[in-house]
Formats: structure tokens, sequence, C-alpha cells
């Protein structure tokens, strides 16, 4: 399906506005007011819970019939992991995690 120019603009539009009232959201709610503790707390625990699901979520389909079924997905994860350690940076881990992946998967384990 082909959309038009106007069609692909109202797309567009309705996302900027979702994405600037999912921001301004919580600060309309909570001007002027102490931010709960409940909400703090979800700020604390729910990037690693949601990294978490994203981890299992990736790894499910791990097969361990051959070598190339788990080595190109564990060794990327760990490296993954290793460069984040390292450098902190979460760009960087997940470039360098699927750049690995990617080299794996296309030319070691073909």
């Amino acid at each position: 399906m082909v959309l038009t120019t106007t069609q692909s603009i109202i797309i567009i539009a309705v996302c900027a506005l979702c994405t600037l009232f999912e921001r301004a959201f919580p600060f309309l709610i909570f001007r002027g007011k102490e931010v709960p503790e409940i909400v703090r707390y979800l700020g604390r625990v729910l990037p690693m819970a949601i990294m978490a699901t994203l981890v299992m979520y990736c790894l499910k389909g791990i097969t361990f019939s051959s070598v190339a079924g788990w080595a190109p997905m564990l060794i990327a994860s760990a490296l993954t992991a290793l460069l984040h350690i390292w450098k902190g940076n979460t760009m960087l881990s997940i470039f360098g995690g699927t750049v690995c992946y990617m080299l794996l998967v296309q030319v070691v384990f073909v």
C-alpha cells in the first residue's frame, strides 16, 4: 500500500503530537508537586526490566542442534554486555553487538 503525501504528513503529525504529549504529560501532572515514591521506584526498576525482557525475546530462538544455532547469538550478546560494562555507552553496545552478530551469521557461520 502506497500512501499519498497528505496521508504521510498526517501520520507524521499525529506521531509528533503523541510524542510531544507523552513527553509533556509528567510535567503537567507533577507541576509544582513532589513526584510520588511509586513513580520514582518505577523509574528505577523499569529500564532494567525492559532490557531483561528484550534479552529474553532476542534469545528465545536459540537452537542447540548446531553451533550456528547458538554461537552467533551468545557471542554477540557477550560482546554487547562487555562493551557496555567497558564503555557504558548504549549506542556503542547496541551497534557493536549488532555488527558482530551480522558478521558471524553472514561470514563465519554460513
